[in-house]
């Protein structure tokens, strides 16, 4: 049996520098955080709340009625950046 190459952003640097030369050559500095703080990434709040709006409660019948849902909330929620329960429950998500 054979084992697959695991890609792993986190650890690109060290065994594949392929995102590393990506962020160079785009100018982007890569900012790790450490495996269990993803409070400290800002991204997770808003998947705080694509959770509360589109998953929790739920009981969808198959993927591709969960991931209509999920496209639906992400038109919404551009639309309605201002919208009072969002900036909540995202404010309420982004501690950092």
């Amino acid at each position: 049996m054979q084992c697959a190459t695991i890609f792993s952003p986190h650890l690109t640097t060290k065994k594949d520098n392929r995102v590393g030369q990506w962020a160079e050559a785009s100018n982007v500095e890569i900012a790790y955080t450490p495996t269990n703080s993803s409070y400290l990434n800002r991204i997770e709040a808003q998947f705080t709340a694509l959770r509360e709006f589109t998953l929790n409660g739920t009981d969808h019948a198959d993927h591709r009625e969960q991931a209509s849902m999920i496209r639906r909330y992400i038109a919404w929620r551009n639309r309605n950046t201002d919208n009072p329960r969002l900036r909540r429950i995202v404010k309420r998500a982004n501690v950092a």
